[in-house]
């Protein structure tokens, strides 16, 4: 699995140490240690592939001007042999350098050995990352917010496996506390009313129809047994009933939005393994809590955190941060995942340092958790804030949300803009069947690829088996371009996993479609002015094909082949 791009930083540097190394054998600068420099690649390509700051930063140690170092060392480079053809002094003393024909070659070579594991790079070295995503609370239906997280965390464990890392998903159910009591109490409520109508729902219950519904499939199987039963019998049936139901409609939901996940983990076992307990122990053990009016209180202001905060409230019941405590514990310590992402709403901000806080109390290296906090999400339909579903007339959630627009859309939309930043979706956007649509002009691309090599092959031209020495045919501008975004996908699949980003993904691929089209309008493939050159076409082609089905299949996409 080869990054071109990375080989070939690396190996620029290894020419320039070795330039400096015989200037200074030859007296020509003094034998000082070389600061850090950088190379990087320049967005203007007149300013060569690669550039590197080397002069410039050793100005100091060298006590000359950073253009005449620059010159010492584009003469003293040796670039024969080497994946670089010249290199040129500009500026204030950048050195830039300009890759030769064969490099470009060498990419697409790569991408048609590599086929679909082509973008992989081994960057993660089988680290263990977990990655918990969605976590919806499982007592209702899953909210427009948890479409976006679902399509943000599923892309993110996806992009690092591609980077190495040996990743899972993980769906953290919250089937304890709170939220429980609440649905136990409004099932209850539904199930009694049935039999005497005058009973109240209490204002802050669930009052959703699919408790009603939950409350009439209980009735049909059981009657009024529970009716005169004791009131913590009728409640954990209930609730025993139900809530299975609602996590695999949870499961059969996120499944067809294409997501599966590895590990579905209750926080009830937390409950009943002692972990929780044991969490306040170890902190008392460790001398950081301490009693006010009757509660345990966590220091956490002794570890970063703005203010101490209640671990066991004053009638012995744990705050809800505790079961957190021990569940992430479970996954750094118990598990040993060698990380821990978390994708929580930007409500979760003041809640991260609390989380970190106890964690480093326990002797964990909070630095092990990363939370990305994702903003919220307005959808809009004719430039106003929609609220409600066409098709229903109800609240959108994930399930009519993709009754409304294309899945690839959604996982596309959801995934164009950085987490923390607010999001507007454009639902009339996700359906247009035009250039204007990301997706729709994306997935156009690669079904645009598809008949052009399908409609050479009936006409009797195939780059199968082609001598890939023709490929240093292609020298235009616009093959060029292609062949240099072509080659910087592994190097962006490691950024979007260094920065849990898979915009840049989403991104890269809208970039590779424009460049494709570029290319085709000002190179023709079926009428190349040789046979030679339509065959490297081809390849270029092909390549091109394959690095956007692999993008797209990071991200869960379809690639058709016609449209």
């Amino acid at each position: 699995m080869a990054n071109c791009i990375k080989l070939a930083s690396e190996e620029l540097k290894g020419l320039l140490l070795d330039a400096v190394g015989r200037l200074a054998a030859d007296g020509k600068v003094p034998a000082e240690p070389l600061p850090e420099f950088g190379i990087e690649i320049p967005a203007d390509k007149s300013h060569g592939d690669f550039a590197s700051n080397l002069a410039m930063v050793s100005a100091k140690a060298f006590r000359m001007p950073p253009r005449n170092i620059a010159s010492l060392i584009c003469e003293a480079l040796m670039l024969e042999g080497s994946s670089f053809e010249r290199a040129e002094v500009a500026g204030p003393g950048f050195i830039n350098l300009f890759l030769r024909k064969s490099w470009f070659s060498g990419v697409v070579k790569n991408v048609l050995e590599e086929k679909e594991d082509y973008g992989k790079t081994t960057t993660g070295n089988g680290k263990r990352v977990l990655v918990e995503f969605v976590s919806a609370n499982p007592t209702g239906p899953m909210h427009v917010g948890n479409a976006r997280g679902g399509a943000l965390g599923d892309s993110l464990a996806e992009i690092l496996i591609w980077a190495g890392y040996d990743t899972q998903r993980e769906f953290y159910i919250n089937d304890a506390g709170n939220q429980i009591e609440k649905f136990a109490t409004s099932l209850e409520v539904r199930y009694l009313q049935h039999f005497d109508p005058s009973v109240e729902m209490p204002e802050d219950a669930y009052h959703g129809a699919d408790i009603t519904e939950h409350a009439e499939n209980f009735i049909a199987e059981y009657g009024d047994k529970y009716v005169s039963a004791d009131q913590k019998e009728r409640r954990d049936a209930l609730v025993q009933f139900a809530l299975p139901k609602n996590v695999a409609g949870l499961e059969r939901d996120l499944g067809k939005y294409r997501i599966v996940y590895d590990n579905w983990f209750s926080e009830s076992t937390l409950h009943k393994n002692g972990s929780v307990k044991n969490i306040v122990e170890q902190l008392t053990k460790r001398g950081y809590t301490y009693e006010q009016e009757g509660a345990v209180w966590f220091k956490a202001t002794e570890f970063g955190a703005d203010k101490d905060f209640v671990l066991v409230r004053a009638n012995g019941i744990p705050t809800y941060i505790v079961p957190d405590i021990a569940y992430h514990y479970d996954k750094l310590v118990t598990r040993g995942y060698d990380k821990a992402i978390d994708i929580l709403g930007a409500d979760h901000h003041g809640y991260v340092p609390r989380l970190k806080a106890a964690l480093t109390a326990l002797g964990v290296d909070a630095g092990r958790l990363d939370v990305v906090l994702m903003q919220m999400v307005m959808l809009m339909r004719d430039g106003q804030v929609v609220k409600l579903s066409k098709r229903s007339g109800k609240a959108i959630t994930l399930v009519t949300l993709l009754e409304e627009i294309p899945i690839d859309a959604a996982r596309f939309f959801f995934n164009t803009r950085e987490a923390n930043s607010h999001f507007e979706f454009d639902l009339d956007l996700a359906v247009e069947q035009s250039s204007q649509n990301p997706v729709y002009y994306v997935q156009y691309a690669h079904a645009r690829i598809c008949s052009i090599l399908r409609n050479m092959a009936d006409e009797g031209v195939s780059a199968e088996g082609a001598d890939t020495s023709l490929l240093d045919l292609l020298g235009k501008p616009q093959e060029i371009e292609l062949i240099r975004h072509i080659a910087a996908l592994p190097t962006e699949i490691d950024s979007a996993a260094k920065y849990y980003d898979p915009s840049k993904i989403t991104k890269y691929a809208t970039e590779l479609a424009t460049l494709f089209h570029k290319f085709y309008d000002g190179c023709s493939v079926k009428h190349a002015e040789t046979l030679e050159l339509r065959l490297a076409r081809l390849m270029l082609c092909n390549a091109a094909r394959q690095t956007l089905r692999n993008t797209l299949s990071i991200l869960k996409i379809d690639c058709p082949e016609k449209m």
